[in-house]
């Protein structure tokens, strides 16, 4: 697969496939990149899920469940493709405003305990 940081990621919605914007990569440290976000159509209607995620993820060490409830709201909702256009399997997403950063994986997190 061609370098990831090439190229505008894109975010949809998983209910539809629609487009809700291009994540343009600025930057990143290792395993993380940052993007700016240039939000199309049908962003705003999920962009509360986004909020509510980064909320709670200031108390994750206090109450983790609470922040996977709401970080499983984000991933029912969107799914991210690649610059080439293919689906990234796994991914952790965060949004602020028109910032955005991430870490993914080619294959599928392994939820089991090991």
């Amino acid at each position: 697969m061609s370098d990831h940081q090439d190229g505008a990621w894109t975010l949809h919605r998983r209910a539809d496939g629609r487009t809700l914007a291009d994540l343009i990569v600025t930057g990143g440290d290792f395993p993380w990149l940052n993007a700016r976000v240039e939000p199309r159509a049908g962003l705003e209607e999920i962009r509360p899920l986004f909020v509510e995620e980064l909320r709670l993820l200031d108390g994750v060490d206090e109450d983790v469940d609470s922040w996977e409830r709401a970080y499983d709201a984000v991933r029912n909702a969107v799914t991210m493709r690649y610059p080439d256009g293919q689906e990234v399997p796994e991914f952790l997403l965060h949004v602020d405003g028109n910032e955005a950063w991430w870490r993914w994986s080619d294959e599928p997190f392994d939820e089991e305990d090991t």
